[in-house]
């Protein structure tokens, strides 16, 4: 599937280092005032090479907007747009032709497909992701003016939180030709209360959904997450008074409804799989082979990640408030 959404749907496309990486978004409401402008902050956020903590590729990621905006407004027509890849280097990778790298989807695609791009992963790279961040960020902006803001940070990198630790961990990792994983956390404020179906649309389903389709995302944690299990609900109920509640445990979802409070999330980032690390694999033909990769990767995904989750955050929450909006 690369179509996402049921009332704001959007459809990736291209490759790592295909021409280009795009998405379409259909169901956008119409008269929303829109510009490159308004979605080229985000898309700079999770763009290479702007830090010594991050692959060195050089792209621009400058966004274009083909179709669904007259006169500085949406039309409520299909909104295309459009970034082309730059800074390819293909040929990093014909030693990986014929090889699967570890903890990579070469072998999955090749079992599914029965044919793979091995330029960087084709479609499973990472850099799929720039169509998600555009299509958020148009989402973002029809939240922000109904008071929905939706903003992520890093919580720890390599089990370090503050700061200088967390730069630490990546430029070592870097050095060694390793890499190291963390955890993000996404929070939305100003969302109302009622936003979700029960039973099979709950809103904390369709949360973990969307950030587990985010490549490198092994875990999600909405609210006290796993930290529930060790609690007595005397500990973990969130009590309520006249004003409203008193904590926020459930992380802003009851029931698959948001309540109103702050829906808090929390992903689990995997250490980058390319790694200049001896590793042993196999072959195309089932021979056992011994790899370094090398070429530009980020020794850790999460400072780049942050724009992209938020941005299937906001997916969520404005697929879920449009859902809503049809039995008011």
């Amino acid at each position: 599937m690369n179509t996402f959404g049921r009332n704001f749907r959007i459809t990736t496309f291209g490759e790592s280092h295909g021409k280009a990486i795009g998405v379409v978004i259909d169901g956008c409401p119409a008269n929303m005032e829109l510009s490159e402008q308004d979605i080229q902050p985000l898309l700079d956020r999770r763009r290479p090479g702007t830090s010594s903590l991050t692959s060195t590729r050089k792209e621009s990621d400058r966004i274009k907007i083909l179709s669904g905006i007259f006169e500085g407004r949406t039309t409520g027509a299909p909104i295309a747009m459009l970034v082309e890849n730059e800074d390819m280097h293909a040929g990093d990778y014909d030693a990986l032709r014929d090889v699967f790298r570890p903890g990579h989807a070469d072998f999955t695609y090749q079992e599914k497909y029965h044919i793979r791009d091995h330029r960087g992963g084709g479609r499973s790279s990472g850099r799929e992701t720039l169509g998600r961040v555009a299509a958020g960020a148009v989402a973002m902006k029809y939240l922000a003016a109904r008071g929905i803001i939706v903003t992520g940070k890093i919580q720890e990198v390599h089990g370090k939180s503050s700061p200088d630790e967390i730069e630490h961990e990546i430029i070592a990792a870097k050095t060694a030709g390793d890499s190291v994983g963390g955890i993000a956390e996404i929070i939305v404020s100003g969302c109302p209360a009622g936003l979700g179906d029960p039973v099979f649309g709950k809103l904390d389903a369709q949360v973990a959904g969307a950030m587990m389709g985010i490549g490198a995302v092994k875990g999600v944690e909405i609210g006290d997450g796993f930290l529930v299990a060790g609690k007595f609900g005397s500990e973990n109920n969130d009590s309520m008074t006249a004003t409203g509640f008193r904590s926020n445990y459930a992380g802003g979802i009851l029931g698959g409804i948001s309540t109103g409070q702050d829906i808090v999330v929390r992903i689990a980032v995997k250490p980058t799989p390319s790694i200049a690390k001896p590793q042993m694999t196999r072959d195309i033909h089932s021979n056992e082979v011994e790899i370094s990769i090398s070429g530009r990767h980020d020794p850790c995904i999460v400072p780049r990640i942050i724009p992209v989750a938020e941005a299937m955050l906001a997916l969520v929450i404005i697929d879920s408030l449009l859902e809503q909006e049809k039995y008011q």
